[in-house]
């Protein structure tokens, strides 16, 4: 008898196999599940007529046995298969359907851990990038700072006219950016006198300020006087009052003070408002401001006198909120000591520009050794400049700015001091190689040649 084995993923492959090779009639003698699959042991129905007897006791096939071998054809097999499988169905159907849920889940897992690596690679290759480009740029920028050194060093040889214009734009106070701007555009085979003439020709054309004092007392409106502490702004609105008073009388003329935070701070106000005959006003927030403003509403014009603080402190936004929300055209302008760094200037403009400036004022200038400082900054962030201090009296140290006079003073004052920290013509090209135009806005200077 010639027992074949027959192997299929499932029952099914494997009976359709004994069906194709032993045919319909085929006795099966096993059907088990197996590693991969199921076995199944078969052999052709005419196979058992050669089957020798065995008596019971040798545990041969009994005629039972043989009639039920008989009886197990292909057919009948499958049939029984079938019917068996058929209530298990659904929850082989559920199974299969919750094997392919924890597919999805998987496949999504991996999605998305591979969009994180991603990403993740994408970002560190995008922070070699910028690290690159920086090193680049300072490269460049160490490569252009020699180049200008060396640049300058002969210039100082071969056109030593640019040369002393430069030391004495660097000695008024003017930044070393600013200084170098208009040094290399001077005009070659200059005399040191037209080169200065032109220099200042061109600062005065870079500085905006008022041409008729009517912009302010003719005019009228509100004005508020902002900037940090120590620059002037009382004793500054109670010059514009006076000046006001002397020209229009007490009676068209309000004042007001915000300056309720500091000890007697209104002090100062009242007593100057109480000398010229004019009431002030205390406020302390928006809402004071409206009734005190809705009070004065057919006053000619406005002095708004404001509290002092940092350029850094959170007061700064808060007061100029009060200002902007009184639902009034205020005018603002900025306080600058003229006493204060290049730096701290900036600095100061930087947190008060973005709010709606009208203009500036330059204040103390009688205590500085220099004001090529704070006229850079003005030409630098194009202020328009209103008025100039240099005293304490009232009203006599308020003037008009005008423009050649300052820029010509710049150049005075800088030539009179004498200070350890005024640059020699050695370190010019230092100077030079160390300066960019990166601080300075590319349409700053407008330059016209004679």
């Amino acid at each position: 008898m010639n027992i074949q084995r027959f192997f299929g993923k499932n029952s099914k492959v494997a009976l359709a196999q004994v069906r194709e090779a032993l045919g319909d009639d085929a006795v099966i003698l096993s059907n088990r599940i197996v590693d991969g699959g199921n076995e199944i042991m078969a052999f052709r129905e005419e196979e058992i007529a050669s089957i020798p007897a065995y008596n019971e006791a040798d545990q041969g096939f009994s005629a039972s046995m043989i009639e039920d071998a008989q009886s197990s054809t292909l057919e009948a097999l499958f049939r029984k298969r079938m019917q068996s499988e058929q209530p298990n169905s659904k929850k082989k159907n559920a199974e299969v359907a919750h094997e392919m849920r924890e597919d999805y889940q998987i496949d999504n897992s991996i999605q998305e851990r591979a969009q994180a690596l991603a990403q993740a690679q994408a970002n560190e290759a995008s922070a070699q990038i910028a690290n690159m480009m920086l090193e680049i740029r300072n490269m460049r920028s160490m490569i252009e700072s020699q180049l200008t050194e060396i640049s300058w060093a002969a210039i100082q040889h071969r056109d030593p006219v640019k040369s002393n214009a430069l030391g004495k734009l660097l000695s008024a106070g003017f930044s070393a950016a600013l200084s170098k701007q208009l040094a290399e555009n001077i005009a070659e085979k200059q005399t040191d006198a037209n080169a200065m003439k032109w220099v200042q020709t061109v600062l005065s054309k870079n500085l905006s300020a008022i041409e008729k004092e009517d912009e302010i007392l003719d005019q009228g409106g509100v004005f508020a006087l902002i900037g940090p502490t120590g620059a002037g702004k009382t004793t500054t609105t109670a010059k514009l009052a006076a000046r006001f008073v002397m020209k229009h009388g007490t009676e068209k003329l309000g004042l007001i003070s915000t300056d309720a935070y500091r000890i007697g701070g209104h002090e100062q106000l009242r007593i100057y408002g109480k000398i010229l005959g004019v009431m002030v006003h205390t406020v302390k927030d928006e809402d004071d401001l409206k009734i005190a403003l809705n009070e004065l509403k057919n006053k000619h014009t406005i002095l708004i006198d404001t509290v002092g603080v940092s350029q850094r402190d959170q007061m700064v936004s808060e007061q100029i909120a009060m200002l902007s929300g009184a639902n009034s055209n205020i005018k603002k302008l900025l306080c600058l000591n003229a006493t204060s760094t290049g730096e701290t200037l900036i600095d100061v403009i930087q947190a008060y520009k973005n709010r709606g400036l009208a203009g500036c004022i330059i204040t103390k200038e009688d205590e500085a050794i220099t004001i090529g400082n704070v006229l850079d900054v003005i030409i630098r962030e194009k202020l328009k400049l209103y008025y100039v201090t240099n005293g304490q009296r009232v009203p006599e140290d308020l003037y008009m700015a005008d423009k050649k006079d300052l820029i010509s003073r710049a150049f005075k004052l800088g030539a009179e001091k004498n200070s350890p920290f005024e640059f020699q013509k050695d370190d010019l090209p230092f100077v030079m190689g160390n300066s960019t135009y990166s601080s300075i806005k590319p349409a700053l200077l407008e330059f016209e040649h004679a």
